[in-house]
């Protein structure tokens, strides 16, 4: 059932992106946050073309890291609208620093945990994203890039993953960090899912805005 569950959180996954990148082009703006979207292709990158996972995982790797490569796009062509205090070099600077940054520091974190298939970076990375994400709501004046069933997917698709991990595999039953990650993401993401739909409703109805 692992590789089920899997497949299904993976599925939800796939309809976040691409929720996000739908919302981006229409708003004209990016709708994942700087610092996840560095740590998410890179992570992609890592485990579809360095170290590839085994099938079928290995395949929505490749999904995945297509659809952030566009998402990427749409931050360099969007993005510095939403940083006005910065000039358009350190935009472009501080993107090109933490894709530089992402790749090693995933590496080091599965050399030091002994991770080979990167589950606490994925987890660690995924926490970091879903409180980015609040954040992103906050400091926006408006619901711009984002949408209540991005956040309800992010939710059914991360808890669906944490599911099968705490479930079927040792490394998260005996990991007292990654049963934190679990829950404080699923914590965040109700956080979000919540704040979005509240928020979406001043100004449209949230379920008709994807």
């Amino acid at each position: 059932m692992f590789t089920e569950i899997m497949m299904v959180g993976g599925v939800f996954w796939s309809a976040t992106y691409i929720l996000i990148i739908r919302r981006g082009f229409k708003d004209k703006t990016f709708g994942m946050p700087m610092a996840a979207l560095c740590a998410n292709i890179s992570w992609e990158a890592i485990f579809a073309f360095f170290t590839p996972h085994d099938a079928p995982q290995l395949y929505v790797n490749y999904i995945w890291f297509a659809l952030d490569v566009i998402i990427v796009i749409q931050f360099v062509k969007y993005g510095k609208k939403e940083f006005p205090k910065i000039q358009r070099w350190q935009f472009y600077s501080i993107l090109v620093l933490g894709l530089s940054i992402a790749i090693p520091m995933i590496l080091s974190i599965n050399y030091q945990l002994e991770d080979n298939v990167g589950v606490y970076a994925a987890f660690g990375q995924n926490l970091m994203m879903s409180v980015l994400f609040v954040t992103m709501l906050i400091n926006r004046e408006n619901i711009r890039g984002q949408s209540f069933y991005i956040a309800l997917f992010k939710m059914i698709g991360t808890g669906l993953s944490s599911l099968a991990f705490f479930q079927y595999k040792t490394i998260a039953q005996d990991s007292v960090l990654l049963q934190f990650l679990f829950v404080a993401i699923f914590v965040f993401d109700i956080i979000y899912t919540i704040a979005i739909y509240r928020k979406c409703k001043k100004y449209e109805n949230p379920l008709k805005r994807f």
